[in-house]
């Protein structure tokens, strides 16, 4: 491709209306593909890199807005002009609203047309449309460990399906992210995405901001509300927290996911709602089933497919990666260059009880504390952890439980640093931070 060429991807059932652009565009000095209809762009998009698509409106397999959104889904931000022979100006509109680009009307003025393409590369030089895999590892700050990377490839099976998913995870590992890629790579991502705290709302108000309620229903309820499930009509309603609802919700909830029929509070009408329902606890459900505190019909519904989200201590190949990422995103106005080495062996070995999230929280303080160009030591807060509870893993292993690991091998090294070090295979270096983290008194070493 020669410097500057783009490549312009036309689909049109009409060979003719299809060959005249075609010449025009290449005229221009783009590499232009050609398409006779929906199915055949969608294979040239997977297989080739596009940089503007032109669409006739009607297609012979799809029309050229279910060509645009299927686009939208798979390659965010890829511009988009919708062509046709007879345009009205609601039909534009509602084209633009939907991601269009432009609108085009037939026969359309040749400069005119050269100019906006020309405006369209302007404003997007240096951008890359994402498929589906980028925007997974751009949306989730990256990851290249094997966990990570299973993850992507289940969440591009299971993203495009209508299967209800519950999400499984501690805490901070992505979970609500993830709930919102899953609707993006939907067939629903047209649709609201409608989030649900259940772990913060009170059991009390729950009912009613689900389900919504009628006039009068209760004390203070003075008009009607419309809850969030019928608000995710369309959409996805993604239920965090469902570990923590009332035993009557989870009766509810059960009842709305069997019969896709809902209810307002002191209502005697049912309401259908069509929505994808994702759920999400960093809860033993199944612990929870076993002890009576969970429905076990309710679980099973709501576990057609169970992802499990890694936490952050066992992918730590993706740590110096995410570290990377949210330095960069927080030194935007400082001249912080990278972490020091101590910092380095440091964030590896800290077994991150919050996960991604409390990475990226101490990065963003430790920049703001930062006084240099490095990040060193004493600008991470790095949170005091039970070093004494029994971890499996071999005694000489940082695997183990840490604290004695570092106390067994300095007193077979006869308290030489150096020498523990070597014995557990680590620099010296992160001997001393380990000395220094578990607050051991190296005074007394035998003599």
């Amino acid at each position: 491709m020669i410097d500057g060429q783009k490549n312009v991807l036309i689909v049109d059932a009409d060979p003719v209306q299809r060959r005249a652009l075609a010449d025009l565009l290449a005229s221009d000095g783009h590499a232009v593909m050609l398409a006779s209809d929906g199915e055949e762009a969608l294979l040239k998009l997977e297989n080739g890199l596009v940089d503007l698509v032109f669409a006739e409106e009607i297609l012979s397999d799809m029309s050229g807005q279910e060509l645009l959104w299927e686009c939208i889904r798979r390659w965010q931000g890829l511009p988009f002009i919708m062509l046709t022979g007879s345009g009205t100006v609601p039909r534009a509109v509602a084209a633009i609203k939907d991601g269009a680009f432009d609108y085009l009307v037939r026969p359309v003025d040749r400069q005119e047309l050269l100019r906006g393409i020309s405006r369209i590369f302007a404003a997007s030089a240096g951008r890359t449309w994402a498929r589906s895999g980028n925007l997974l590892t751009e949306e989730l700050w990256g990851g290249k460990s094997p966990s990570m990377q299973r993850l992507y490839k289940l969440i591009e099976r299971v993203a495009p399906t209508e299967a209800t998913i519950l999400l499984l995870g501690e805490s901070g590992t992505g979970k609500e992210k993830i709930a919102g890629l899953l609707h993006r790579l939907s067939q629903r991502s047209r649709g609201p995405l409608v989030i649900v705290d259940c772990g913060s709302t009170p059991s009390t108000l729950l009912e009613s901001e689900l389900f919504g309620h009628a006039k009068g229903s209760f004390t203070n309820a003075f008009k009607d509300k419309k809850g969030l499930v019928a608000e995710a009509h369309g959409g996805t309603l993604f239920l965090d927290e469902i570990g923590n609802i009332s035993s009557e919700m989870q009766l509810r909830l059960l009842r709305f996911l069997q019969e896709r029929k809902i209810r307002r509070v002191g209502d005697l009408v049912e309401t259908a709602v069509n929505c994808r329902v994702i759920a999400a606890t960093n809860a033993d459900l199944a612990e929870l089933v076993r002890s009576g505190e969970f429905r076990e019909d309710l679980y099973y519904r709501l576990k057609v497919i169970t992802i499990q989200v890694p936490p952050l201590r066992e992918r730590k190949a993706d740590i110096p990666i995410l570290a990377d990422r949210f330095l960069r995103l927080f030194a935007e106005d400082k001249p912080l260059s990278r972490l020091d080495a101590e910092v380095d062996e440091a964030i590896l070995d800290y077994p991150w009880p919050g996960n991604v999230r409390e990475l990226r929280n101490m990065l963003e303080a430790a920049v703001i504390l930062s006084s240099g160009d490095i990040i060193r030591m004493e600008d991470m807060q790095f949170e005091d952890t039970d070093e004494d509870s029994p971890l499996p893993g071999n005694l000489l292993s940082l695997a183990g439980s840490e604290k004695q690991v570092v106390l067994n091998a300095l007193e077979r090294s006869s308290w030489v640093v150096k020498d523990a070090a070597d014995l557990l295979g680590v620099s010296r270096r992160t001997m001393h931070y380990k000395i220094k983290k578990f607050r051991i008194d190296t005074a007394k070493r035998s003599t």
